[in-house]
C-alpha cells in the first residue's frame, strides 16, 4: 500500500495538474467521499477524471458507477496504462496498473443536484423542528 501511495505523490506534476483531477485512493477516505467530490468538481468544471493506480482502480470504477447510476454522469473517456513506480523497499520498479476515467455533466445534472440539496434542506427543517 505504501508504494502505491508513493507512486501517487510522484506522479510528474506537469501531467498530473489538473484542476478537476481527482487521485483515488482505496485506504485514505471513504468511498462516499470521492462520490461527492466528484459531483463538485463536476458543478465548477463541468467535468471531472478519476485516477487511480492498483487495488484503487476497484474504487474509482465504483465511484464512477455510482455517478452514471443516479443519472449526475457520461463516461468520456476511459484510460489504462501501466506506470513504472520506485519500490524503495525492493530496490527496484514495480509495475503498477493505472486507470483514468473522464466523467462530464448529463443534461440533467443541475435539476438533479438541485432537487437533491431541497431534499437535503426539507430533511435538515425536520430536524430542527
Amino acid at each position: 500500500m505504501e508504494a502505491i501511495t508513493e507512486g501517487v505523490n510522484n506522479i510528474n506534476i506537469t501531467d498530473s495538474y489538473k484542476k478537476n483531477r481527482i487521485q483515488v485512493s482505496n485506504t485514505k477516505k471513504p468511498l462516499f467521499f470521492y462520490v461527492n467530490l466528484a459531483k463538485r468538481y463536476m458543478q465548477q468544471h463541468n467535468e471531472v477524471e478519476l485516477s487511480a493506480l492498483g487495488m484503487a482502480i476497484a474504487t474509482v470504477v465504483t465511484v464512477a458507477e455510482i455517478l452514471k447510476n443516479n443519472g449526475l454522469a457520461v463516461e468520456k473517456k476511459i484510460t489504462t496504462s501501466t506506470v513504472d513506480i520506485k519500490d524503495d523497499s525492493r530496490g527496484r520498479p514495480v509495475q503498477k496498473a493505472k486507470i483514468e476515467i473522464v466523467l462530464g455533466k448529463t443534461a440533467n445534472f443541475d435539476e438533479l443536484m438541485a432537487a437533491a440539496a431541497a431534499e437535503d434542506g426539507e430533511n435538515g427543517d425536520e430536524q430542527n423542528a
